[in-house]
């Protein structure tokens, strides 16, 4: 058993095993469909969700009492719990589906209704639908999960945080199950007016992650999902293990609302714990699934505290912002998604839009062409608004 290093050293005990992601992005439906677009430099044109079928999800009625983005939530889960090969219910199993603001259309639309009709024609399923919690709580009654059921509203943070959280059900012998994602639907009018007004969008609408000519990030949505199994019990029960969650670390930059620590120290501190918390050195890690936003003061602090924290170690960095713009509370999970697939292919796909790395950004970034090496741990990094800082570790697994 593994012994807690610091009071955020989360994974001492039980192994947790990755048996199962889902996927929904603007590359289209599913985890292949993610995985094939990554593969090149060139970005899908729109970070918009193209039409998608989700009969399988319900029917036409329970369709219209779901935001969005819980419905992203829904259609990767289902994806992960399919490839998982669990079935429910199971009493422990833990679910911690996130999201970074929630149900944001649903708050418009009803707006809208009170304001052409009145308050007697709002519609009762508003608040149900609005909730940030609204995604996990319809994940844990689809799939039968009746452990905990939670929600870290982490802005940029949260997906990876709710990979943390739900590692630690599963390492701590509270779950032997355990759902984690997050989802986001919020590229509306309002949404993004707010972030242009305060200059974190790109003026071009063009992501370049790190990028000598970053001006800003592109707006994305979607969902990511990954399922997690005590590696003892997977094991038993024949299951597919895809990776291994190693590491998990969350901390504070305690410096201001929206602006990162410029020296980086809380996102030092986050890989730090991370890698503490995993048992392993800085040397050990293989590659960087990195929060790149393509903000100039995101982009510069995070590579500062890289630099600190790996020093003369390079590992290749990459981020798939380039690819799927910036999906807020989904981003983290997503990224989840392809580090393990990282893993399984061997593979680290290139950053879309980034031609010249900045020079202050000194980081070894994986441009133009995918690179086919040896992985076998991935740190997968995320950011948020008001200091928010997560890390996850992933392990290759052979049998």
């Amino acid at each position: 058993m593994r012994v807690a290093v610091t009071p955020q050293g989360p994974l001492q005990g039980r192994r947790v095993a990755v048996v199962g992601i889902g996927a929904l992005s603007c590359a289209g439906v599913g985890v292949d469909a993610l995985w094939q677009a990554l593969q090149t430099s060139e970005a899908p044109a729109s970070k918009r969700l193209a039409p998608f079928n989700a009969d399988h999800i319900g029917g036409p009625k329970d369709l219209r009492r779901l935001d969005p983005f819980t419905l992203y939530a829904l259609m990767a889960a289902n994806e992960a719990w399919e490839m998982s090969g669990l079935t429910g219910p199971i009493l422990d199993a833990g679910c911690v589906v996130t999201s970074g603001i929630g149900g944001l259309q649903t708050v418009l639309e009803q707006v809208a209704v009170l304001n052409a009709k009145g308050a007697n024609r709002v519609s009762p399923f508003m608040v149900p639908m609005m909730m940030p919690n609204a995604a996990t709580a319809a994940v844990s009654m689809r799939l039968g999960l009746g452990g905990p059921c939670e929600t870290v509203t982490t802005a940029c943070a949260a997906g990876t945080h709710a990979i943390g959280n739900a590692a630690r059900m599963v390492a701590s012998g509270r779950s032997t199950v355990a759902v984690a994602g997050g989802a986001e639907a919020v590229m509306v009018e309002i949404a993004e007016a707010g972030f242009r007004n305060m200059t974190a969008l790109s003026n071009e609408d063009f992501s370049r992650p790190f990028d000598v000519n970053r001006n800003g990030f592109v707006m994305g949505e979607g969902a990511g999902v990954l399922i997690l199994e005590d590696w003892d019990h997977a094991l038993a029960r024949g299951a597919t293990i895809l990776a291994e969650v190693i590491g998990a670390a969350s901390t504070a930059d305690s410096y201001h609302i929206t602006a990162p620590d410029p020296e980086g120290n809380g996102a030092v501190r986050c890989m730090e714990t991370a890698l503490a918390d995993a048992d392993i050195t800085a040397a050990d890690v293989s590659h960087i699934n990195a929060h790149g936003t393509s903000t100039p003061l995101n982009d510069l602090a995070e590579s500062v505290a890289v630099r600190r924290v790996f020093g003369a170690h390079r590992p290749l960095v990459t981020s798939v912002k380039g690819h799927l713009g910036h999906s807020l509370g989904a981003a983290g999970a997503l990224e989840g998604v392809v580090s393990v697939q990282t893993l399984l292919n061997q593979v680290i796909p290139p950053t879309a839009g980034t031609t010249e790395v900045d020079p202050a950004i000194d980081l070894d970034v994986v441009l133009g062409a995918p690179v086919h090496t040896n992985v076998d741990v991935v740190l997968s990094n995320s950011f948020g608004f008001g200091g928010h800082n997560g890390s996850v570790i992933f392990r290759r697994y052979q049998a």
